[in-house]
This record gives structure tokens, sequence and C-alpha cells, in this order.
């Protein structure tokens, strides 16, 4: 089968920084779904793990974390799905990924596709769409459908994750939404994503909160730029508030949240593959909730740009963009030549 992989870390620039490679098709066992891979999304941990995680001597290392495709056949364990079935998934990060014609994953990270979606549009959403929702609902605990009184703030909400928290959180709960966002155009799409509010952060948040007349917010969520913005955060937060993160500081001074008891909540979308943990299967459920909420017209897709067929050429120009920082929503790519 084809796959565009790589052997060891190289610069984008470098030829060899993927390539478009032959592969033994995989067999399946357990849990296992077969997919033919139909369209894939590029991300950020993409380029990461391209960087920096070299395969053993000798063997290859595929990437790709958000795909859409068919069911070509299933394990001995599976009970969720048939062959034939249209699915979307963002995989496992300790698997090879779905960079290739024909892809392993494990059903309980499974969805069906929603049918008003192209396979295109498809995978543009499940990694974020999936983290989004664990840091919403999972981590920060917020009640879906319940009015509080009280507001989130959404730290880079013109992004992918921030893209789909801001709908996520002005549909299904009752939270005011506060997205931030620098310019005119991406300030006006995170309106268009149901933000009642948006502000600058390349502005102090502080100041910028009490201009709209919400000078603490009980929920931060960060998605970029944490150390930056973190001195910032314990001010705007509530007493008794909560913080979640998706990005790496370098260093966080957590000391800071203790006189307001903040508590500090990590959303990393691989863990419960990662451990095999006994909710695993709730990335499913997620999936399958998200398809019904894209096919109600609640949830839009954030395809960006498409970059033509799957091969190693749109693959490298995919992750010169993303290491630019001037992609604009999400890069798929769709088919195989």
């Amino acid at each position: 089968m084809k796959a565009i992989a790589y052997t060891q870390p190289l610069p984008i620039d470098h030829p060899d920084a993927l390539r478009d490679i032959t592969l033994p098709e995989p067999v399946v066992s357990g849990h296992d779904l077969l997919i033919e891979v139909r369209a894939i999304a590029v991300n950020p941990v993409d380029t990461k793990v391209r960087r920096s995680a070299a395969p053993p001597a000798g063997e290859y290392k595929v990437l790709g974390w958000d795909a859409v495709g068919i069911v070509r056949a299933v394990g001995p364990d599976v009970t969720l799905f048939k062959p034939g079935a249209r699915v979307w998934y963002a995989g496992s990060i300790t698997r090879p990924g779905a960079n290739a014609e024909l892809h392993l994953v494990d059903e309980r990270i499974v969805g069906h596709a929603p049918d008003t979606l192209s396979d295109a549009d498809a995978a543009a959403l499940p990694l974020t769409a999936l983290t989004a929702w664990e840091m919403l609902f999972d981590r920060l605990e917020v009640p879906p459908g319940k009015q509080t009184g009280d507001a989130i703030l959404i730290i880079g909400a013109a992004g992918g994750v921030g893209s789909i928290l801001t709908q996520l959180a002005h549909r299904m709960t009752g939270l005011t939404v506060i997205g931030t966002a620098s310019r005119p155009e991406t300030q006006a799409w995170v309106r268009e994503l149901g933000a009642h509010h948006v502000i600058d952060h390349s502005r102090p948040l502080s100041a910028e909160l009490q201009r709209i007349g919400i000078p603490q917010v009980r929920y931060v969520v960060s998605l970029n730029q944490t150390d930056a913005h973190f001195a910032q955060i314990v001010e705007s937060l509530l007493p008794q508030g909560r913080f979640g993160l998706i990005d790496d500081p370098k260093a966080l001074d957590v000391t800071a949240l203790k006189r307001k008891s903040v508590s500090l909540h990590w959303e990393f979308m691989y863990t419960r593959s990662m451990f095999g943990t006994p909710d695993m299967i709730a990335q499913h459920h997620i999936l399958e909730e998200l398809a019904a909420l894209v096919d109600a017209g609640l949830i839009r897709t954030t395809l960006g740009e498409h970059f033509g067929t799957i091969n190693a050429t749109n693959l490298r120009r995919a992750h010169a963009l993303l290491e630019s920082g001037k992609a604009r929503g999400k890069i798929v790519l769709e088919g195989w030549a």
C-alpha cells in the first residue's frame, strides 16, 4: 500500500523529510478496524513529531492523526462497526498514523462520519473537536445546557481547537463565551462562531475584560502562549475558578493559583488511547454526538485549505505552512493518485 513516512527527523525543506513509500497491508486483530483512508488533515502535532521523534533504525514512521475513510475489515472483537461503514477519527499517537492507504485503528476511538459533510470537510474535525469536547466537559466539567451565569475565556479562539470550543460552548452550555483574537479577520471569525464577546490577546487580558464589563470569569482555557499570558490569566479568574490548557509552556509557577484555590486541568486528546483507559470508548461516543451536531447544522467544519491528493509533496507543503504560523483553518488532503 502507498504511505508517506520518514526515517529521521529533518527540516521540512529536505526532500527526505517526508517520502512516498510502499508498505505491507496491515492485518486486523482484536478491536481493530482496517480503514481505506479517503481524506486526512494535518495538525501541529504532525510537525512536532516529525521534527523530534526518530523511528528505530531501518524503520519508517508514518504520521497522521485525523482521517475519514471506509471500513474494509474488522477484528474478531469488533462490535460497533461493519465493513462498508464511513467513519472519522483522530487515532492513537502510539500506533502508525493515517498517512497511508490502509490504516488500523481501535473501534473504541472511532465514530460514524457526519452524513452532511464531504470527506475533506469531515477530516478537518476529529482531533480538534475531541480536544475541545474533552476540555469543556471532561476536564473543566462545565454543565451542558445549564444557565449558570458564568463566563468562559478562550485564549486563541480562532485556532483549530478554539474554533470548535467556541461553537460547543455557545451551542451546548449556558456560559457567556469570550474569545480572544488579535486581527480584524480572526475577530470576525470568532464572533461568527458564536462568541458573545471578542477581546484582543495582544493587550492585557484583565484590561480587555474590564472593557467589556466582565472583570473576572469562572473558566479560562489557554490554547497557546500560556506562559506569556499566565499572570493575566491568574488575575482574570474568579476565586475557585477553573483553568485548562493544552500547550507546552516552558515553565509555570502554579503556586500563583493557590490564593484563589483555582484548579488546573491539562487536556491531551491521546491520553485515553495511549493508556487504554477503562473509559476509552468515550471517544467513540463523543464522535457520534459530534456527528449528530454537525448533521443538525449546529457545528461547522473548520477546513481552511485543500492541498490536493495525499502524497509526500503535498504533505511537505502542508507541514511548511503550519510551521510558518500562517495557516488559516485546517489543511486537508484527499484521495490517492
